[in-house]
């Protein structure tokens, strides 16, 4: 398994034929078909391939500033982790993850956070499902445009600290799109 860390303006036609490939069957009913980004663009991705080159796993990286209870925290957004549906229980979906942590030890990070529909193989990985209240930019996914804020309690949101402030529940603003 070779692990390439990739930034968004250095992907080419090739590269990003297999990315959208990927993602159009890891999520085929909500990803947009004609794309390689849900609502916006990542900073970077981790991307797996397989001994013949072929890429089997992904995840996007968001480093943004986002407002707990009133604290800045600066956290970066694991987007859009999939794993091939033929590459699956190999352990692809945890070494990203861990190339995740790993890209994350020693920066200038609080925390790793995500939205999951299904929680276990975070919780599995050092995550924890917390209970905040979000405010995010809504974006409508066809259009991009901004459609409001949204402001409500997220079930899917998990967290893992690497850098030394605590997590607490309370309000959670994004400052910016839900990813």
């Amino acid at each position: 398994m070779k692990i390439e860390k990739i930034h968004e303006y250095d992907i080419n036609g090739e590269i990003e034929a297999k990315i959208q490939e990927l993602l159009t069957i890891c999520f085929p009913k909500i990803y947009p078909a004609h794309r390689i980004y849900f609502k916006q663009l990542p900073q970077c991705r981790f991307l797996a391939f397989n001994r013949e080159n072929q890429l089997v796993g992904h995840v996007g990286l968001d480093y943004r500033v986002m407002n707990l209870n009133g604290e800045p925290i600066k956290i970066l957004g694991v987007i859009d982790l999939c794993v091939s549906p033929n590459a699956r229980s190999e352990g692809i979906g945890s070494l990203l993850l861990s190339e995740v942590e790993k890209f994350s030890e020693g920066r200038n990070i609080d925390f790793i956070l995500l939205f999951a529909d299904n929680m276990t193989l975070y919780s599995k990985n050092g995550y924890t499902s917390v209970g905040n209240k979000c405010k995010w930019l809504k974006i409508d996914n066809e259009s991009l445009i901004t459609k409001g804020i949204g402001y409500e309690l997220i079930d899917e949101l998990m967290v893992k600290a690497v850098g030394k402030k605590k997590w607490i529940n309370g309000d959670l603003d994004l400052l910016g799109y839900l990813f």
